[in-house]
C-alpha cells in the first residue's frame, strides 16, 4: 500500500503547495493498469476483496508505491488473460501508467514493475439444457 508520506508539487509556488495523498495515485494507477488489454484485474488484498462484495470498488487495489530517494517506484500485481503475449501487455501497462501519471499529476514515475500473479483462461459457456437434447428431439420426430 501507499506510505503515509503525501506528496507534494509546487512548493515554490507563490500560490501555495499542491499535496496529492498516495492513495489519489494508487487509484489513478489501478484504472490506467486495468483498461490495458489483455488485464484480467488486478490482485487485491482481503480489505479491497470485502469492498469489492459491498459494493464498491477497491480502484486501488494490486498498487504497491515506495517513495525514495530514487523518486517514486510503482508494483503492479495483476491477472492476465489467457492467450495474449504476457510481455506486450505488460510493457503496455508500464507505459499506459507512466503516461497517465505524469499527465494527470506532472510526477514522473522512477519505476513500473509488473508482476504477473496468474494466467485466468477464458469461460466456457455452459450450453442451455434444451440445445443439449435438441438434436435427439429431432430424431424422434
Amino acid at each position: 500500500m501507499a506510505e503515509d508520506k503525501n506528496l507534494v508539487l509546487n512548493a515554490t509556488q507563490d500560490l501555495g503547495e499542491i499535496v496529492i495523498a498516495p492513495e489519489v495515485i494508487e487509484v489513478i494507477i489501478g484504472i490506467a493498469a486495468s483498461k490495458v488489454e489483455g488485464v484480467y484485474g488486478m490482485r487485491g488484498t482481503f480489505a479491497s476483496n470485502v469492498t469489492e462484495l459491498l459494493g464498491r470498488a477497491a480502484h486501488g487495489k494490486g498498487v504497491y508505491l515506495v517513495n525514495d530517494e530514487d523518486g517514486l517506484k510503482v508494483d503492479l500485481y495483476c491477472y492476465l488473460e489467457y492467450g495474449i503475449s504476457v510481455p506486450k501487455v505488460a510493457m503496455q501497462m508500464q507505459e499506459r501508467v507512466n503516461q497517465q501519471v505524469l499527465f494527470m499529476t506532472d510526477i514522473a514515475l522512477a519505476e513500473v514493475n509488473v508482476h504477473v500473479v496468474a494466467v485466468v483462461p477464458e469461460k466456457l459457456e455452459q450450453p442451455a439444457i434444451e440445445e443439449l437434447f435438441e438434436d435427439e428431439e429431432e430424431e424422434n420426430e
